[in-house]
């Protein structure tokens, strides 16, 4: 059987930015990677021609990288803290079930968004042990602008402890980014070419590697 890697986004990009290298060797591996991205964004806030271009670049995007299948949950983008709990919990417990990934790779809970903090915690409720086929381990990853732009001294800090070798995959990780048009930005911002790429470099140095992305080992069952 093969194995079955799922990566939760809060919002599209997300995938990409702290997983896109990863999967894209996963897949290349033989591995059936599998990514859901919980919100979309819903009028005033956000046009349906803006929600429905994002869709769309998510999709090419991660068919470029070779996931298997890309699933939308209707949960209103930058407003979960209007969600009950119980709502957001649903959702991944049933998406989670549906697919019964081995790993499961979700957003750090010490991310400065809202989302982020809130789908962490209901992916964690999703995939909790005592649930059959739960994941046997789990990962969170960092996302530029979201997990370094929070207050380390008031919230948990990103302090990795996995490193995945990216250097053959790094260049296709840009790419799928670059069909993200509507959220790259021109350096110096971190959501810039530029900046994934040092921070690739970095992560990869720190192991001896040319690049690599960074995780925190939430839980591992053996």
């Amino acid at each position: 059987m093969k194995n079955k890697i799922l990566i939760i986004a809060p919002h599209a990009d997300d995938e990409v930015l702290g997983v896109g290298g990863s999967m894209a060797r996963f897949a290349a591996e033989g591995a059936e990677v599998y990514v859901i991205i919980a919100t979309q964004g819903y009028p005033p806030d956000y046009s349906e021609e803006v929600s429905k271009i994002v869709r769309e670049q998510a999709l090419v995007a991660n068919r470029l990288l070779g996931v298997k299948q890309t699933q939308f949950l209707p949960l209103p983008a930058a407003n979960l803290d209007s969600v009950p709990y119980r709502e957001i919990n649903n959702q991944l417990v049933e998406a989670i079930h549906n697919i019964q990934p081995q790993v499961l790779y979700i957003p750090f809970n010490g991310d400065l968004h809202v989302d982020h903090q809130k789908i962490f915690l209901s992916a964690l409720v999703a995939a909790r042990p005592n649930r059959i086929n739960t994941p046997n381990r789990i990962y969170a990853y960092e996302t530029l602008s979201e997990t370094n732009w929070n207050a380390p001294y008031l919230t948990p800090n990103f302090v990795p402890n996995v490193f995945i070798d990216i250097s053959g995959y790094l260049e296709m990780k840009i790419e799928a980014m670059e069909i993200y048009a509507s959220q790259l930005k021109p350096f110096p911002h971190e959501r810039s070419q530029e900046t994934l790429k040092a921070l690739a470099t970095l992560r990869g140095s720190t192991v001896g590697r040319f690049a690599a992305e960074a995780f925190v080992l939430v839980r591992e069952i053996i």
